[in-house]
């Protein structure tokens, strides 16, 4: 029997090949990846657009409640008319950094204030109010006075544990040198170093020159302070001296390495 002839091996053979993929040339490839660019542009223009919407323009976003926290003094009501959160104003819009700006220019007692937004519905405020470690007296009112110094607000009434400033400066060249401002520091520094035991023993803090500070504290006893140097350290000392012999009538802690006790 005659064996296959070559036209039918040939043939046989180009059946077996796997086809060729059709040839695409370069400018069929630039037009294809143009037209991948030009559907992602589209997409990213389109969820731009939509992400634009959802925060300027839905009502999913907006703001609907303001949440006050660290209050003491201060009420909520009176820091949030003063915040004056644009309700239903949408979130990403509410000017943050304004409205602290207003806060504490507005309302002095404030120390520092952080506003933050609540996603998706709310504007926190938290606060932080200045603690007065001084009291002056002005008239018949109270300036509170807190440990940077700062006078703060005047109040009907004297808060309770905060010590009257006694300003009594003597003439002389302490005054000249120090002037009244820089003593009334000296006894913020004081007031500001003695542990809130000790402070709120503390009926006042009196101040003739820079190391004549005194403080008068409960049942009539003193205490010589001296200068503001080394507070902690006399605070210490004073409260080591008040326990050991607790009848006394004056302290002396001016030197806190040689403390001395009288009128036990």
């Amino acid at each position: 029997m005659a064996g296959p002839t070559t036209a039918q091996r040939g043939a046989a053979g180009r059946a077996d090949t796997p086809a060729r993929p059709p040839h695409i040339g370069p400018e069929e490839r630039r037009l294809s990846r143009r037209t991948l660019l030009i559907l992602i542009g589209v997409a990213v223009a389109l969820l731009t657009a939509f992400a634009i919407w959802v925060l300027y323009g839905s009502s999913w976003l907006r703001v609907e409640r303001v949440t006050t926290t660290g209050t003491e003094v201060l009420t909520r009501e009176e820091v949030e008319a003063v915040a004056a959160v644009p309700l239903g104003a949408p979130l990403i819009s509410v000017d943050t950094g304004a409205m602290e700006g207003r806060l504490l220019q507005k309302l002095p007692r404030i120390d520092s204030v952080d506003v933050v937004r609540s996603w998706p519905h709310g504007i926190g405020l938290k606060v932080t109010e200045r603690k007065p470690v001084l009291l002056v007296e002005k008239g018949a009112k109270f300036v509170e006075v807190d440990g940077a110094g700062t006078h703060f607000a005047t109040v009907d009434r004297a808060p309770k544990g905060v010590p009257l400033l006694e300003l009594k400066p003597e003439r002389s060249a302490s005054l000249r040198r120090f002037g009244s401002d820089r003593l009334s520091a000296e006894a913020v520094l004081v007031a500001g170093e003695l542990p809130k035991r000790l402070a709120k023993e503390i009926k006042a803090v009196r101040v003739t020159s820079y190391d004549g500070i005194s403080l008068r504290l409960t049942r009539g006893r003193t205490v010589i302070w001296g200068s503001s140097e080394d507070g902690a350290v006399k605070a210490r000392v004073l409260a080591a001296l008040m326990k050991a012999d607790p009848k006394a009538g004056q302290f002396d802690v001016s030197a806190p390495s040689a403390p001395a006790v009288s009128g036990s």
